[in-house]
């Protein structure tokens, strides 16, 4: 048994160690916001945090997130991340929406530790997030009224 914690609540999985924890999170723990895009780290629709830091789930294996902190889409209830989410609404930011709950963890570490982030910042950050819809100046936009939001 591999024991997690993910969103403030340990679950006990039955999974081999080497399983992607993006695998854990769907289809053992339920959590379906985390999205699987290219599996091998490329595309960024499987981000969560780990211990904070923006990981790619889809090659991230299970028995490796034991005794750390994992924050998905679901899970972000803090002030950064409610921002985030309230200025995606507001701007419309997805299109089909299948990209952006890996979009939203990206914008929040952004913010996290830049309050005030230029275009180049949001840029940087967000690299390693791909929208085949191309909402990324919607998605800049967001992040700057997240920002102004958390003001």
């Amino acid at each position: 048994m591999i024991s997690l914690l993910i969103n403030n609540q340990t679950y006990q999985i039955d999974a081999d160690p080497e399983m992607p924890l993006l695998w854990a999170i769907r289809d053992l723990v339920e959590l379906t916001g985390t999205k699987f895009g290219c599996g091998i780290a490329v595309c960024g629709a499987c981000s969560v945090l780990i211990d904070g830091k923006r990981s790619y789930s889809c090659t991230y294996p299970v028995g490796d997130a034991m005794g750390k902190k994992i924050t998905t889409i679901e899970g972000l209830t803090d002030k950064a991340g409610l921002a985030i989410q309230q200025a995606w609404i507001e701007l419309q930011v997805p299109q089909c929406g299948y990209c952006q709950s890996g979009q939203i963890i990206s914008a929040t570490v952004l913010l996290k530790t830049k309050s005030d982030p230029t275009d180049a910042d949001i840029d940087m950050a967000m690299q390693g997030n791909l929208c085949r819809c191309g909402t990324y100046q919607r998605i800049r936009a967001a992040i700057h009224r997240a920002a102004e939001l958390i003001k």
